[in-house]
């Protein structure tokens, strides 16, 4: 049984600068602020074997749902979806369900009607996390250095890529 993770990591420091972010330009670069200072989230898929597949970054004030919906057109036939609370959304559930396969996200403690939720398979979502903690030891990703998202990103890529691919 395949089944894929999706995550977004939050509290990655942005490079520090003058001025707020329309003069900066911080907006477009994925560095998003809120109260503990300016952040930037890692969103990922991986496979069962901690393999990463697709990555996207954002700001750290954008919701995770919404980083899922581009990170989902790359997730490869699967029969079970994990995600963390912060994927569980009912439109994000939809489109799962929509590729055939199974969303187990565990339910807000906000919300009225509880969808179904299996603790025991998502245990498999630890790779995820084991794959955060490699990427992370990699300063240049776990600081992130690099002012444009673009070369952000490809720090990342590269940084999966000798970790798991080569």
């Amino acid at each position: 049984m395949a089944s894929y993770s999706c995550e977004g990591r939050g509290s990655l420091s942005a490079a520090p600068g003058r001025g707020g972010p329309s003069i900066r330009g911080e907006k477009n670069q994925a560095i998003g602020r809120s109260r503990g200072g300016r952040t930037t989230k890692i969103h990922a898929v991986t496979d069962e074997h901690c393999r990463p597949i697709a990555f996207s970054i954002t700001g750290g004030q954008v919701p995770d749902c919404v980083a899922a919906h581009a990170l989902l057109d790359n997730l490869p036939e699967c029969d079970v979806v994990h995600a963390d609370k912060g994927y569980d959304a009912d439109a994000l559930r939809r489109k799962i369900e929509a590729r055939g396969a199974l969303p187990n996200i565990p339910p807000k403690t906000n919300r009225k009607w509880k969808n179904c939720f299996s603790p025991f398979l998502y245990r498999a979502r630890n790779a995820i996390e084991r794959m955060f903690c490699r990427l992370k030891d990699f300063r240049r990703v776990a600081t992130r250095y690099d002012r444009k998202a673009t070369t952000f990103l490809a720090a990342i890529c590269i940084a999966a890529t000798v970790s798991y691919w080569l």
